[in-house]
């Protein structure tokens, strides 16, 4: 049989064109999904709690998403769970604040590209009353002295930047705290330890930060007791994980989003991150 194929007049073939028009607003007002734009790239960064419970992330992500289109997705964990995420090649940037951890894990290999991004400073906190007299001190080595003999002393116990600074200042200070009573290993993230002293009425070493950004909205009956001590100095550093070790890594888009972060544009961006009360949380320092 053969297929015979008519010809039609101009006007039919309109016809039919505004036909199909139609049908195709149609299938996307009922199926929005069935007719859709590709999303730009996205990268996973993966941080420090403390980054992300200051709002730091809230605010400065979505000047970098417009000015790139990339997407970032941030996994907040401890310094040293971020970085062994970024080992594993879980994650394509990592944000963090353990600098030798962080230089030990660019040596070996694991990461490239490390740059200083921005800092602020460890401060301890506690009760309003300060049982064991810590404000007027110097010296977070002495306070910590003073809470071993005295009050209670909350750590975060998960390997995090804070996590080890604090163990840097126990050992300053000549005592093995792991194990005593007045000591509690909570393995939690910042706001979370710092409400736990809060209940506990007891001391614990917080980032600025954090502090300012959570104190207010957690209601914390606490006060900064000691800071200004130079061994208190928190620096934050970012750094891409290695495509060598991991071919799937998203590695241009992560160096675009480290190129950024210590770009002018990036240092103005986080500069421009205040609390509710107009204080600046992380002072931009990439060279």
């Amino acid at each position: 049989m053969k297929l015979q194929i008519k010809k039609t007049p101009a006007s039919a073939g309109a016809g039919s064109l505004s036909f199909i028009r139609a049908f195709l607003c149609l299938v996307i007002a009922v199926f929005p999904t069935a007719v859709s734009v590709s999303a730009g790239p996205e990268i996973v960064c993966a941080s420090t709690t403390s980054t992300e419970n200051s709002g730091l992330f809230d605010h400065i992500l979505p000047l970098f998403e417009k000015k790139t289109g990339i997407k970032v997705k941030v996994v907040a964990r401890g310094t040293g769970a971020a970085i062994e995420m970024g080992k594993r090649g879980d994650a394509d940037v990592v944000v963090v604040h353990a600098r030798e951890q962080e230089l030990k894990a660019a040596e070996e290999g694991f990461f490239v590209n490390r740059h200083d991004v921005m800092y602020n400073d460890f401060v301890i906190i506690g009760p309003t009353d300060d049982p064991v007299r810590i404000k007027g001190m110097k010296s977070a080595a002495e306070a910590f002295r003073k809470i071993a003999e005295a009050a209670q002393f909350i750590s975060r116990g998960d390997n995090s930047g804070t996590n080890t600074k604090e163990q840097a200042i126990w050992k300053k200070s000549g005592i093995e705290p792991k194990g005593r009573k007045w000591y509690l290993e909570v393995g939690q993230g910042m706001e979370k330890t710092q409400r736990i002293a809060n209940e506990k009425q007891a001391y614990t070493l917080t980032d600025r930060g954090t502090w300012l950004a959570t104190k207010d909205k957690d209601k914390l009956d606490m006060v900064i007791v000691l800071e200004g001590d130079l061994t208190l100095f928190n620096q934050y550093g970012v750094m891409a994980v290695n495509p060598a070790k991991h071919k799937h890594v998203k590695y241009k888009e992560a160096m675009e989003f480290v190129n950024w972060l210590i770009s002018i544009d990036g240092r103005q961006a986080i500069a421009s991150f205040r609390d509710s009360n107009g204080n600046q949380l992380f002072l931009p320092n990439a060279k």
